[in-house]
């Protein structure tokens, strides 16, 4: 049986609650797209965070989550502070099975559709 799904899109966070406006419609089309439940979750100052975010999943049933940060690039945060709460996360949820992903802005389709955004100026 295929394991229930759902997405994690992992953004830094902001003091300013309009910051996170992309990021929401972001998710509700990416929901939309996938047909699977998709959570925002942040690293600092905006809610929810990354630990709340997986255990509302988990305590819902989602058995596999797919973690995609959504960033530009592979900075400290990604390459160093997600993994090791990715890690921690996992360990305290046993059974869960949990893809961490590349940061979107490092992917060449990502990549491809802003330059094309940018160039129609």
């Amino acid at each position: 049986m295929k394991k229930r799904e759902g997405i994690v899109l992992f953004a830094h966070g902001s003091r300013e609650r309009e910051w996170a406006r992309p990021f929401e419609q972001l998710a509700a089309a990416v929901e939309k797209k996938t047909a699977l439940p998709v959570k925002l979750a942040f690293l600092e100052q905006m809610q929810p965070s990354l630990e709340e975010a997986i255990s509302a999943f988990a305590g819902n049933g989602i058995e596999a989550i797919r973690v995609v940060p959504v960033f530009l690039a592979e900075g400290g945060h990604v390459r160093e502070d997600l993994p090791r709460l990715v890690d921690a996360i996992g360990r305290d949820h046993p059974g869960l099975e949990l893809r961490l992903e590349r940061p979107i802005g490092e992917r060449a389709e990502v990549i491809e559709a802003i330059a094309a955004s940018i160039s129609r100026r």
